[in-house]
């Protein structure tokens, strides 16, 4: 049954009081005023109040009979009902033979009002528990049990529905998370959206937009959309990175976890974009697994040796132009701003300190995979 509340009863108040000239009180099923437009009378217990919750019907109370009850002015008491439940009683003080006509229209006016409150808190319920389980489907230990199909079914929530996650990510001064939150799921998408934390949101997106294949390709255009969509303000300000899709429900949390990786490894090296691709940064997102284990350190190990050695950072920038241009000498020194000569010199010092062939493709792509690890 529907409990009426403080907040509720000053909104019943303040909205009859705006339309009538006359001092509103609302109670609870107990009698006890919540809201009321003299201040002094909430928390008390209006007699009148009982006498119209005992016998379900309105209760007139005029002068003379005021006197003998106690917390009770003139005035006529309407029961408040919800879904054929007595939840209260708003009351009106003053003349009765002028408050007769009013009775009606303030019932309903109230009751209308709780209606209103009754639905948004049904909605915000359930949006908790659609965040919740979504939380849930992108645990790495998810399991599907009986509980958790019917739950879904609760939801609305259609399980065979194949889908990848993507996050989206607002720093700091960007805006609410609501507004985003709107535009994710207006128009109807089938989006499954829950906060993460104060600043991300994880998206769990229809993975085939053509109704046939996965399509990287055509996430990234309807990310551009989306992007496009949001507010100046707002979109300065967003990042979105989308990971790659894993069949069946027990890959929601692969798909989830490539996602946050990727969008590491986006900020990490292209700091200024806003779109992060798993597909674009997959051998990042492969190998930042592995900078704590002994892989990772023995595959790093030549990289970190010349890390080490380079204190002004110089070896560094110039093997990075070297892998950026594939090995093509003069496209190097000329991006570098340096003679072919001097490129020379730096890159067998390189080969030097590293012990690494650089001209060959194992020797290059051992420095390259060691760059990658230790950033």
């Amino acid at each position: 049954m529907y409990v009426l509340d403080h907040a509720i009863a000053m909104q019943i108040v303040s909205r009859t009081m705006a339309i009538l000239d006359y001092n509103v009180n609302v109670m609870n099923s107990q009698g006890t005023i919540l809201g009321s437009g003299d201040k002094q009378r909430i928390g008390t217990v209006h007699e009148a109040a009982l006498l119209a919750i005992t016998h379900n019907r309105i209760v007139e109370i005029k002068q003379d009979a005021s006197d003998s009850l106690m917390g009770v002015k003139p005035g006529i008491n309407v029961p408040l009902h919800h879904h054929g439940n007595i939840i209260g009683v708003i009351g009106i003080t003053g003349d009765v033979s002028e408050l007769k006509q009013y009775g009606l229209l303030l019932k309903m006016t109230a009751e209308m009002i709780v209606e209103q409150a009754n639905l948004h808190e049904t909605i915000q319920w359930e949006n908790r528990q659609k965040e919740e389980f979504i939380l849930q489907l992108i645990r790495a230990d998810f399991t599907l049990s009986p509980q958790a199909v019917a739950w879904a079914g609760q939801l609305g929530i259609d399980l065979e529905t194949p889908r990848v996650a993507a996050i989206i990510e607002i720093s700091d001064g960007g805006g609410s998370l609501k507004e985003l939150v709107h535009l994710l799921q207006h128009p109807e998408r089938d989006n499954l959206v829950a906060m993460i934390s104060l600043n991300q949101l994880v998206i769990l997106k229809p993975a085939f937009l053509d109704g046939l294949n996965w399509d990287p390709e055509l996430e990234s255009r309807r990310i551009d959309q989306l992007l496009k969509r949001l507010p100046k303000a707002l979109s300065e300000h967003t990042k979105v990175a989308l990971g790659h899709y894993f069949p069946g429900l027990e890959g929601l949390s692969h798909s989830y976890q490539t996602a946050q990786d990727t969008l590491i490894s986006g900020k990490k090296f292209n700091p200024e974009e806003q779109k992060y691709l798993f597909e674009e940064y997959s051998l990042q997102v492969l190998l930042s697994g592995m900078k704590q284990t002994w892989r990772g350190e023995v595959l790093s190990s030549a990289y970190q040796k010349l890390l080490i050695a380079d204190k002004k950072g110089i070896l560094i920038k110039t093997l990075s132009a070297y892998m950026k241009h594939f090995g093509d000498l003069q496209s190097c020194a000329n991006s570098l701003h340096i003679h072919r000569n001097t490129l020379r010199y730096r890159l067998d010092k390189i080969q030097r300190l590293t012990q690494l062939n650089i001209h060959s493709l194992d020797g290059l792509f051992s420095l390259y995979l060691g760059q990658l690890i230790t950033k």
